[in-house]
């Protein structure tokens, strides 16, 4: 009977095994924040001390594959997640920018709220959420700066929708809210906006994403605005 026993423990001893990690990997496949994607960098940067953390959406993700030699040459790092909207950046903000302790955040959200990938979300909510993210930093003596949605007439993923007007209407709404809270912010829709209001040809790869020489108008106006702000 004992023998039986101890047969059936190592039984569900070895069965345990087993399954963690398949449990483990079911939680990071349901993993909606996605905290497991910066995981491993933030430990590494927790002790290089980055300067800045840029935080955003596809925009920044490939922002740091296609140049990551400016990211490296100015201590930067780069916490962007692609398809992520303003909700989902706050819940993984204390992870992958509080943590790492930089100096400055640069926030660049909305496109997703904008294009509506997890549902409708009014103008509101999404500088709700941007506001979140600002007052944590600043709790935590990071300087938050705000950045414009680039211009765009067309998202790939989103046939037939239009969000020009809206990318407007937003940006308007986040300069009003930096204005009024004595909070940096950075005008990229300026600089690369053409005439129909959507993204000059040569800054584009999509009509939304950027080529390497739209993210070299890009860092040359965040680069000043660092600077301005004593941060570079």
């Amino acid at each position: 009977m004992i023998i039986g026993i101890m047969k059936r423990c190592c039984f569900l001893l070895l069965l345990s095994m087993l399954l963690v990690p398949v449990f483990a990997q079911q939680d990071k496949q349901h993993d909606w924040a996605q905290f497991y994607r910066y995981e491993n960098d933030n430990n590494k940067a927790m002790t290089q001390h980055p300067q800045v953390v840029f935080m955003g959406n596809s925009l920044t993700d490939h922002w740091v594959e296609k140049r990551p030699e400016f990211f490296n040459e100015h201590n930067f790092v780069g916490r962007g997640i692609s398809g992520q909207t303003s909700s989902e950046m706050l819940v993984r903000f204390q992870a992958d920018v509080i943590s790492l302790k930089p100096k400055a955040v640069v926030i660049l959200a909305g496109t997703n709220d904008i294009a509506q990938n997890n549902g409708q979300i009014s103008y509101e909510h999404i500088v709700q959420n941007i506001q979140s993210m600002c007052e944590l930093a600043k709790v935590h003596h990071i300087k938050p700066i705000l950045c414009s949605l680039p211009p765009s007439i067309a998202f790939f993923w989103r046939p037939g929708f239009q969000p020009a007007d809206s990318i407007v209407a937003l940006n308007t709404k986040l300069q009003q809210y930096a204005r009024k809270n004595h909070i940096m912010y950075v005008d990229y829709w300026s600089e690369l906006v053409a005439n129909d209001r959507g993204m000059r040809p040569e800054y584009t790869i999509d009509g939304c994403h950027l080529t390497h020489e739209g993210y070299s108008v890009m860092e040359e106006i965040i680069i000043k605005a660092l600077r301005k702000a004593g941060i570079k």
